[in-house]
């Protein structure tokens, strides 16, 4: 069997590409902070990345292949706008939590499936979402109406 030098040539580029993402995923860095979600059933403590940055909100979770179940991401967008996510390149299964200004969650997103190009939307206006492992929104009894409440979110503990 004979293979030809362009797709040899092909290969190792596609393979060069895959390395080198992984290489950007292993150095993007996020600032930490704490937020708490208020619950009919009590108030759970999350310990946070924070994806503030364009860059920060495009990379998100990728790679990732574990996270605590007590931590999350926040992605801050600024402002209050209608917003998509996808789960490309994000290995871990995940529960996004869209959030208004005020903190209060708007729509939840059970059990977003790894690689998918699906487009998860927001279903309105928010200004975060906030991802943490798939089946915590359960397990927690989080749901629509409930509050996030930090730093970032305009309240305080």
């Amino acid at each position: 069997m004979r293979i030809s030098l362009k797709v040899i040539k092909s290969a190792l580029a596609a393979l060069f590409l895959l390395l080198a993402g992984a290489a950007i995923a292993q150095e993007m860095t996020f600032p930490r902070d704490e937020l708490s979600i208020r619950t009919a059933g009590g108030t759970h403590r999350l310990s946070i990345e924070l994806a503030v940055t364009d860059a920060q909100r495009q990379h998100g979770l990728m790679y990732r292949k574990e996270m605590a179940p007590d931590h999350g991401m926040l992605f801050d967008f600024g402002q209050a706008r209608r917003v998509s996510m996808w789960m490309e390149n994000t290995v871990l299964a995940l529960d996004m939590l869209f959030i208004q200004g005020d903190g209060t969650i708007s729509h939840i997103k059970e059990n977003a499936v790894p690689f998918s190009r699906d487009i998860i939307d927001s279903q309105g206006p928010v200004k975060f979402v906030l991802e943490i492992n798939a089946g915590r929104a359960k397990a927690l009894g989080i749901k629509v109406g409930d509050k996030a409440v930090g730093k970032r979110i305009g309240n305080q503990w």
